[in-house]
């Protein structure tokens, strides 16, 4: 479990770096900061969740992206979502996925500039289960039902996410 010393990079509105702190007083003060997604779907077009564990600073016991994580402090995007898909979901990556859009850091991202990408794949997926306590495959259909049904269950950034994912995908 984290105990909230990691260090991040703290950026102004338009996401340059102007200084670090530790993950608590970043998170405690709500200082922008930046983090990834991903949007992990298999063959059969499942996407993949998350359920995070109880004791997480933030979005505790609330299921999310299939991949999500923070930069640490002078890490890239790209750099960030390679290693938060090996740490997350036991996924060796040899070069970053597809990104697909970014997020403006916001309430509804947690004060978070969000860099999102997805990742196709039927490999077996392992959680770090110091981060999350389940994890499962689900239909966008399902998914989409469950969001309308109990969005309260889902963390607000990854329903902002898949919102813009699914109406990006349903486009002519």
């Amino acid at each position: 479990m984290d105990d909230g010393s990691e260090i991040f990079d703290v950026v102004d509105s338009s996401d340059n770096v102007i200084g670090r702190d530790t993950r608590s007083n970043v998170h405690k003060k709500n200082l922008l900061h930046r983090s990834v997604h991903a949007i992990v779907l298999n063959s059969q077009g499942q996407v993949f969740v998350q359920h995070r564990a109880p004791h997480r600073d933030n979005n505790p016991d609330l299921w999310d992206s299939s991949v999500a994580g923070h930069l640490q402090a002078g890490e890239h995007y790209d750099q960030a979502m390679i290693r938060e898909t090996e740490e997350e979901i036991g996924l060796v990556l040899s070069e970053p996925p597809s990104k697909l859009f970014t997020l403006e850091a916001s309430a509804t991202t947690d004060y978070e500039f969000c860099w999102i990408y997805e990742i196709v794949t039927d490999e077996t997926l392992q959680i770090n289960l110091d981060e999350a306590v389940g994890s499962r495959w689900i239909s966008p259909k399902d998914l989409d039902s469950w969001i309308e049904r109990s969005p309260q269950e889902l963390t607000e950034c990854f329903r902002h996410i898949w919102q813009i994912y699914r109406d990006a995908r349903s486009a002519p």
